[in-house]
């Protein structure tokens, strides 16, 4: 299970941290990744997480996106910095094990694309004017 929350209306040049609350099972083993979609466009890469913290960042969100996580409170964080009118969109956190290696790796060395995921949380709204 996976709760998004942190979204709102926000000021171009802004910030605004999104969280998502996963389940036990989900934060230790599986890949978390960060989506957005806008209406009439697929949804779109942000970024993955790995058991191991390693990063996967889109080209495009380099530089102004960083997800983290706080293990204590089984979160994951995706803190966006100099938004533009361009963000606003609907964001998602998302979770699957499908690629998990024997290792402990999940995320396949690169951001997961939206058909990676299996599991979704439910969104949450991010408006930048």
């Amino acid at each position: 299970q996976l709760v998004e929350s942190g979204g709102g209306s926000v000021q171009t040049g802004g910030s605004l941290r999104l969280s998502c609350v996963a389940s036990a099972d989900a934060y230790a083993s599986y890949c978390l990744g960060w989506f957005r979609q806008t209406p009439g466009k697929e949804r779109e890469a942000i970024a993955s997480l790995d058991s191991d913290e390693e990063t996967y960042y889109v080209d495009s969100a380099k530089g102004r996106f960083t997800v983290s996580r706080d293990t204590s409170k089984n979160t994951v964080y995706l803190e966006m910095n100099s938004l533009k009118s361009d963000d606003t969109a609907t964001y998602f956190c998302a979770a699957d094990n499908t690629y998990c290696s024997s290792s402990g790796y999940c995320c396949l060395g690169r951001p997961m694309l939206e058909r990676d995921f299996h599991y979704w949380g439910q969104r949450t709204q991010v408006t930048v004017s």
